[in-house]
């Protein structure tokens, strides 16, 4: 069931180049949430930005009914969002969207840049199955795999690095441990297409089940607008409705 709620804003963090994090808190205890899920945040204080925003949801505390956002200035709207102030309230709809599942017994979890967000989540709902995914970050330099911190402190996290000032240097897809995927059971990433749609293809050819969380334009969050459309096998889907978390051979243009 979908919820619109005020959230009370926390803390507002500026973080490397353009990302900021966003803690909210609810009044009143919060619905069920599944990683992966995202939320739709109305703008205030703009007559520049008409729609919400979605933001994949980073991190859930039902015991303190908060919610964490990492978000990265686009446009208009998440410039708006990044100087909110604490004690302001932002109107919230949430859950929106499908999930990951967690029924593997040995996960490889993929983020790069922003996309790691919802992979913190996710590794959290492993971790209380007792299930310890091993996680493989990519960023541009070190600074911008600060997400790295909300990961519990036994996580086996690999990383690579553009510039190398943290783990391997290169792509994720170049990371040592992609070389050898037969112990893993599933792949689940999210972050820029390209990396998902090369990722998408190592798992296809090592034959390893892989789930990738979909960034696209998402305005309405309840399958409206038609703006996020995808081409699937089943035909053209919407994102925000029928993902944002995809089997990636049923994307036409991931795996060929």
């Amino acid at each position: 069931m979908k919820h619109i709620v005020d959230f009370k804003v926390l803390k507002n963090t500026p973080l490397q180049d353009s990302d900021f994090e966003l803690l909210v808190q609810s009044d009143t205890d919060l619905e069920h949430i599944l990683p992966g899920q995202f939320v739709n945040i109305l703008v205030p204080h703009t007559n520049k930005t008409l729609l919400r925003r979605p933001v994949s949801i980073c991190d859930v505390d039902y015991g303190q009914r908060s919610l964490l956002f990492y978000i990265r200035k686009v446009g208009n709207g998440t410039q708006t969002l990044s100087n909110i102030q604490v004690g302001e309230t932002l109107n919230i709809i949430y859950p929106l969207g499908n999930s990951f599942s967690t029924i593997a017994k040995n996960p490889l979890l993929i983020g790069g840049g922003a996309g790691i967000a919802p992979l913190v989540f996710l590794f959290k709902q492993y971790e209380k199955n007792g299930i310890k995914p091993t996680v493989l970050l990519g960023g541009k330099t070190e600074k911008s795999l600060s997400l790295r911190r909300h990961f519990s402190a036994t996580a086996n996290i690999c990383a690579t690095t553009d510039d190398g000032s943290c783990g391997e240097k290169g792509l994720v897809t170049c990371h040592s441990i992609m070389q050898n995927l037969s112990d893993f059971d599933i792949i689940q990433t999210c972050g820029p297409q390209i990396m998902m749609q090369a990722v998408a293809k190592i798992a296809e050819n090592t034959g390893v089940k892989c789930e990738v969380s979909l960034e696209n334009t998402m305005a309405c969050g309840v399958g409206a607008c038609l703006c996020c459309v995808t081409k699937t096998t089943k035909g053209n889907e919407c994102v925000c409705t029928n993902g944002p978390v995809f089997d990636s051979k049923e994307l036409l243009n991931f795996v060929k």
